[in-house]
């Protein structure tokens, strides 16, 4: 008897892995203070692709509710999650699977880039408008407790959300607006 095989992803005909929250992405993750603040986060459970959409919806004026398209949590846990795993379980320093190593770290940004194309035609489709919100940092960090696995935030984490809101509130993807 065989295991049965997970059946393949519905995914849209066509996606833009190029789009504005993918190269606000790339800007954010050039900042390192930004980057491990974000994965710092991750390892408490928390999606560095709902801070992103959370960061790119504020800097925008935009509300986040904290609601995603299923197909983005379907491919985070099947694809970018499993992928993520695989990785994590080979020993950093051991040099016969560095090649392995490199590869799955390899994969694993192409997975978040489609993710964030499915994130991105998700909020170009649930989203359209422009926003309200004036105050960006403000915003961000409004958004960014939106996206929280738990509405429940330690003192430490609400510390860290307003620390990731000003640093997300300075970047800007190859110096155009974000919505560009």
């Amino acid at each position: 008897m065989t295991a049965s095989q997970p059946e393949p992803l519905h995914l849209p005909v066509t996606m833009e892995p190029d789009n504005p929250l993918w190269r606000y992405a790339m800007a954010c993750w050039r900042n390192p203070g930004l980057a491990q603040g974000c994965l710092a986060l991750q390892a408490q459970g928390w999606s560095v692709t709902r801070m992103l959409c959370a960061a790119w919806l504020g800097m925008n004026g935009r509300v986040f509710t904290g609601i995603e398209d299923a197909k983005v949590t379907e491919w985070r846990g099947r694809v970018t999650g499993s992928i993520r795993s695989a990785r994590k379980s080979i020993p950093r320093h051991h040099e016969d699977c560095r090649q392995l190593r490199e590869v799955l770290a390899s994969a694993e940004l192409q997975a978040e880039q489609t993710e964030l194309a499915l994130a991105w035609q998700s909020i170009t489709t649930l989203n359209p408008e422009t926003g309200t919100m004036q105050d960006t940092t403000a915003a961000i960090l409004h958004n960014l407790s939106a996206a929280a696995p738990s509405r429940a935030l330690a003192p430490e984490q609400i510390a860290q959300l307003e620390t990731l809101a000003g640093q997300f509130s300075e970047i800007t993807a190859g110096g155009l607006p974000p919505c560009s």
